[in-house]
């Protein structure tokens, strides 16, 4: 392989522009994959290098933070411990790292049969609702889902109890296929036994000849403290099989919050609404406020305006990512205005108005003081009629 010093340019190296597109390098990358594969090329130790050094540079351009960063500082953007310079010691590392980006067909099946990478199964999933209690502490629920599970009558081989399945005749029982296109074999997964090797001839009456029946299945899921409305937790190993023999998929839980009647969550933070009366507002009060573990004395401060914002700090939810601390509790003051008043309350609030110089409404009678004034007229009723 060439030196740091001698490495060619990649744009160079895949023959296209520093301003082409992710298709672009792809299809550049292919070619040249294609061109210089050893297969097609046997004992050709240049096709080889050729072959290394067009992977190094796909694995570069074809990543945006990496071809970012080459673009700034070329090749010296990668040098030393962690540069996370491109390094395959041999073709099979470049089979493994880009096998399947072009999909079975075009690239990871093109040559040679034994490097087609692992299959799995299929991922599945499932909701669980909890309520913020739950979401802030974490918490251990039973989901439910459907997945398919092997038959029990034919235990998973397809084929009618008493009976085998077959050997594939279309493939002979390699599960994969071989054309010739000139210089260049293509395999293919076997279109008759899709991949088994085997067939079945006298189906499972119960799954028809499938191997699988779909049924529903109960896990318990630990609930991370912290978790939000509408993120998701994995199961992994939970989902559906896979027909080839490789392992099963994944589960994943989406997470369903309810609204709470007191809270409001933002991000790791939670929003109180703390309604205050005026003389609290104006003269300071301790009051009590809400949080998840139970009430706490707060001090409103003399003074306090409508809508102003106290921040008591560890008390809101977890990271759910276990990376910090909890959240605040933000308190929020609402002035609560009362909608009626008792006499002595309404004296003493003109009095202060008074005192402001402000200019409020004129008292309005009350019904019995306007039925008083209707059967015993006051002074200002004699003075009129006189």
């Amino acid at each position: 392989m060439v030196t740091m010093a001698a490495k060619r340019d990649y744009y160079e190296v895949l023959g296209v522009s520093r301003d082409a597109s992710h298709r672009e390098v792809s299809d550049a990358y292919r070619q040249l994959a294609i061109k210089f594969h050893p297969d097609k090329n046997p004992g050709d130790e240049e096709a080889v290098a050729q072959f290394k050094e067009a992977a190094e540079a796909f694995e570069i351009l074809g990543d945006q933070e990496k071809r970012a960063r080459y673009d700034r500082f070329g090749h010296a953007g990668f040098e030393g411990p962690g540069g996370g310079a491109p390094h395959f010691t041999d073709v099979n590392d470049i089979f493994e790292a880009f096998g399947n980006i072009f999909g079975d067909s075009v690239f990871g099946d093109i040559f040679g049969g034994g490097r087609r990478g692992r299959t799995r199964g299929g991922d599945v999933q499932c909701e669980v609702e909890l309520d913020l209690l739950e979401a802030a502490r974490g918490v251990k629920k039973t989901v439910s889902f459907k997945r398919h599970e092997a038959c029990e009558t034919c235990r998973g081989s397809g084929a009618r109890p008493g009976s085998q399945p077959v050997k594939c005749s279309y493939c002979g029982g390699r599960g994969q296929v071989v054309q010739s296109a000139g210089i260049l074999r293509i395999q293919t997964t076997c279109p008759s036994c899709r991949g088994q090797g085997t067939t079945v001839s006298d189906p499972c009456p119960d799954c028809r000849g499938e191997g699988f029946q779909l049924r529903k299945v109960e896990r318990e899921i630990a609930i991370p403290a912290g978790v939000d409305d509408k993120m998701r937790v994995r199961l992994s190993g939970e989902g559906e099989p896979d027909p080839h023999g490789g392992p099963r998929g994944d589960c994943y839980c989406f997470i369903s919050v309810r609204p709470h009647p007191l809270f409001e969550r933002q991000g790791n933070d939670l929003i109180c609404r703390l309604p205050v009366t005026y003389s609290q507002a104006a003269l300071g009060a301790t009051v009590q406020v809400p949080t998840l573990d139970g009430p706490i004395d707060h001090e409103i401060p003399p003074g306090t305006q409508p809508g102003a914002l106290f921040r008591l700090r560890g008390l809101g939810m977890p990271d759910p990512r276990g990376r910090g601390g909890k959240g605040s509790l933000i308190v929020q003051a609402l002035l609560e205005v009362p909608t009626s008043l008792d006499t002595r309350q309404e004296e003493l609030l003109r009095e202060l108005a008074e005192l402001e110089h402000a200019d409020v409404s004129e008292h309005r009678k009350t019904f019995f003081e306007k039925l008083r004034d209707y059967f015993v007229p006051g002074e200002d009723t004699a003075s009129t009629e006189n």
